[in-house]
């Protein structure tokens, strides 16, 4: 999350103390919030072996034989019925208790393909191969407390079981970094062979104060597109570029060009990014190559502002070759996350009990992410959902971080990020916990 946003989150949280007025549902979730703490305190010291255990043993997208398999494990000996390789690496556990609605529950499983430098003696060393070389391997974005709160979670839910009626239904997704293990599930027959659920719940860390929520109405995330444009020129000398048709330099004009895009079509009150990250042309200085690749990423919130991005990216890119009189270029535009986008109407309902459950002061409403999330998948199957953020850092390091001149705290996907467990596991289970509570328990 940007720090931007951390700032505005910060003051949300020190003064936005809105709260509605409880249903009588609400209330008989809310009355829980005590037994909740009560049991993650008792199951913790169990949370914090399984965490580190996952910490240490990360596994990439679509590899996570390992995770998945001590996830299962866990769900089976809570008395779920599991269902894996769903996605290819997915499992889907299931609790049924009586008549009621189906509520997802999702975590992550899979990690990212660097380097972990946080120095804990729970460190990742692990490796394995990615795009055909080897990598070090890391759950550099939280996605391991994600795994050990959807098993507190879990467990949570069975012990008050004669408190709630439905089907639990919760999912280990693989691939979320790739952005295509949700659709992975989904084209297995997710749905289909399990049911769609009536709410859906997600959670992630973020560098906010530990023991605290933020989450959004609408957007949370953002729409993700990555591009990749191959310009075709002439090579030749480079000493000599009049015999040439230089497509270094046409790539060139398009970075710059498309900017125009962002900053003269697109409606200024709106978000919307172009980032060209990669560029791949030539092998020396003296020769002018045949060719130049570009790779990048189109983010966005709106889907009027995505169309208008996917549009200007190809009218630009072919507008550059023409000037150049080079062949028309291809370009590529991949989908990768739509933005996440959650229901008001689960929203309105579930802040209020996590208020309750963690003090009106640390629940709180934060902008939308510029970071994307493939969660939307199973949204936008049509299920109401709400996904909101965790925090994972030490409060007064947060505070200090804001100040002028402050450190700033590692984000997710560096090297350095080390959430601290306990209070982030445990914030976790108990919101995650009331969540679903709020849509189950009985009246």
């Amino acid at each position: 999350m940007p720090r931007t946003a951390l700032a505005s989150a910060c003051l949300t949280l020190l003064t936005s103390l809105c709260l509605h007025a409880p249903s009588q549902a609400q209330q008989g979730a809310s009355a829980l919030a005590p037994r909740v703490g009560e049991l993650v305190g008792g199951m913790y010291g169990q949370l914090d072996t399984l965490y580190k255990d996952l910490h240490a043993n990360p596994e990439l997208g679509f590899q996570e034989v390992r995770t998945a398999a001590k996830l299962a494990a866990e769900m089976r000996a809570i008395g779920f019925e599991v269902t894996e390789k769903i996605g290819k690496t997915g499992l889907v556990a299931i609790y049924k208790n009586g008549t009621g609605p189906t509520v997802m529950v999702r975590t992550e499983l899979d990690a990212l393909p660097m380097e972990e430098k946080t120095g804990l003696p729970y460190a990742s060393k692990a490796k394995a191969t990615a795009l055909g070389r080897e990598t070090f391997v890391a759950h550099s974005c939280g996605h391991d407390i994600h795994m050990a709160s959807w098993v507190g979670t879990a467990r949570t839910l069975v012990a008050l079981k004669d408190r709630w009626h439905g089907t639990l239904m919760f999912v280990a997704q693989p691939a979320e970094e790739l952005v295509s293990g949700a659709d992975a599930m989904l084209a297995d027959g997710l749905f289909t062979r399990f049911g769609k659920p009536d709410f859906a719940f997600a959670l992630h860390t973020s560098p906010q104060p530990y023991g605290t929520v933020g989450y959004n109405v609408g957007a949370v995330t953002s729409n993700s597109d990555a591009l990749e444009i191959t310009f075709k020129g002439r090579g030749g000398h480079g000493s000599a570029p009049d015999k040439a048709l230089d497509p270094i330099v046409i790539a060139a004009k398009f970075i710059t060009d498309v900017q125009t895009v962002v900053s003269r079509e697109k409606d200024p009150f709106e978000f919307g990014v172009v980032t060209v990250g990669a560029v791949q042309a030539g092998s020396v200085g003296n020769i002018i190559p045949d060719q130049a690749v570009l790779r990048g990423t189109i983010r966005s919130y709106k889907p009027e502002v995505r169309a208008k991005l996917l549009d200007g990216v190809r009218r630009t890119a072919r507008a550059a070759a023409l000037m150049a009189g080079a062949p028309e270029p291809e370009v590529t535009l991949q989908q990768g996350g739509l933005a996440v986008v959650n229901a008001e109407s689960v929203v309105s309902t579930t802040e209020a009990v996590l208020k309750d459950t963690l003090g009106a002061k640390n629940v709180f409403r934060v902008p939308p992410i510029t970071a994307s999330e493939d969660f939307s998948a199973f949204v936008n199957q049509g299920v109401p959902a709400m996904f909101f953020f965790v925090g994972v850092s030490e409060p007064q390091q947060f505070m200090d971080s804001l100040k002028p001149g402050g450190k700033p705290l590692p984000f997710n996907h560096s090297p350095q990020f080390a959430p601290v467990p306990e209070p982030s596991i445990k914030t976790g289970v108990r919101a995650m916990s009331m969540a679903v509570l709020n849509v189950m328990a009985r009246k």
